[in-house]
């Protein structure tokens, strides 16, 4: 249960760092992210570790959904971390940044909600768990409940051309179109 609530606080360490970018831009609290980052990290380490048995290794369903999760995993950290410049958006206090709408961020406003959630069901497909999967659908409640406020609040202050990206791209799930821009940035 411990790991529950680490890493529900991650979230509240999240929109403490957003809520900060928009208004009186602390640069102590700039860490709240990554520190979110940190605790959200240990609790899913935890979590994994309080599932994993020495049998589950000889079922199927661990090399079969693990190498997804992973791969689930790899995306939402590129997508993070990767796809859009890294000092510019987490480090830099005093930069107007400018979205993405290139990559996956053409595909969807928040994509990263979409690899967050797939990692935690392939996760717990591949473990099972009942604390696992109250976990994960936890998270992913939250980490939708906070790209809600981005979206909505967060955003619109931080990026001038947000609204212009909102009316182009979808907020969640990609449509035809904004899966074709997807790709063709890929190529």
């Amino acid at each position: 249960m411990s790991y529950i609530l680490m890493g529900s606080f991650a979230f509240v360490l999240f929109v403490i760092y957003d809520i900060n970018s928009v208004t009186v831009n602390y640069r102590i609290l700039h860490g709240c992210f990554f520190i979110g980052c940190f605790l959200l990290t240990a609790a899913t380490a935890g979590l994994i570790s309080s599932t994993i048995t020495e049998e589950m290794w000889y079922t199927g369903r661990v090399i079969v959904f693990a190498p997804i999760a992973i791969i689930f995993m790899l995306l939402l950290v590129y997508t993070l971390f990767f796809a859009i410049p890294f000092e510019d958006t987490y480090i830099k206090s005093d930069v107007k940044p400018k979205t993405c709408s290139t990559g996956f961020y053409a595909m969807s406003r928040h994509p990263g909600v979409l690899w967050f959630t797939g990692f935690y069901f392939f996760l717990w497909l591949s473990l099972s768990g009942m604390l696992l999967l109250a976990a994960g659908i936890l998270f992913s409640l939250l980490n939708l409940g906070y790209i809600v406020l981005q979206d909505r609040w967060i955003f619109m202050r931080v990026f001038p051309d947000y609204g212009e990206y909102k009316a182009t791209t979808p907020f969640l799930i990609p449509n035809y179109r904004s899966l074709n821009r997807c790709v063709k940035t890929f190529r």
